[in-house]
């Protein structure tokens, strides 16, 4: 089958982090790290990861601030927002414009987390 491929997820709350770590980890190679400016480290430190999600409410640079300086960096990765709030004007803007590939509402729906990942919606 190969390896896994890399998943970067960006959220203040360590608990969040082990929840997406500890179910996306059966499919994807999980690295979890707490702050945007952590999330852009990772992405210099390794070109493998190829696959975003971030939290969207995050002291020091939200996930859309993280989202758009990374998009500067690194071309060609898909980019994800995973948020608490439903879908608000902000979000919808990231969508429109292409900034972010897709938005989960928490509770996450890993299928169809799962699927966005795939390239499948």
């Amino acid at each position: 089958m190969g390896e896994k491929r890399k998943v970067l997820y960006v959220d203040d709350e360590p608990i969040n982090r082990h929840i997406i770590s500890s179910i996306l980890g059966k499919e994807y190679d999980v690295i979890s790290v707490e702050s945007g400016p952590q999330g852009l480290e990772s992405l210099e430190s390794d070109p493998e990861i190829q696959l975003i999600i971030s939290d969207l409410h995050m002291p020091v640079m939200s996930g859309l601030e993280f989202i758009q300086e990374a998009q500067k960096r690194h071309t060609g990765k898909r980019y994800f927002i995973l948020s608490g709030h439903s879908l608000n004007k902000e979000i919808k803007e990231a969508l429109d414009s292409k900034l972010i590939n897709g938005f989960f509402e928490k509770p996450a729906n890993f299928k169809r987390i799962n699927a966005a990942l795939k390239g499948d919606s």
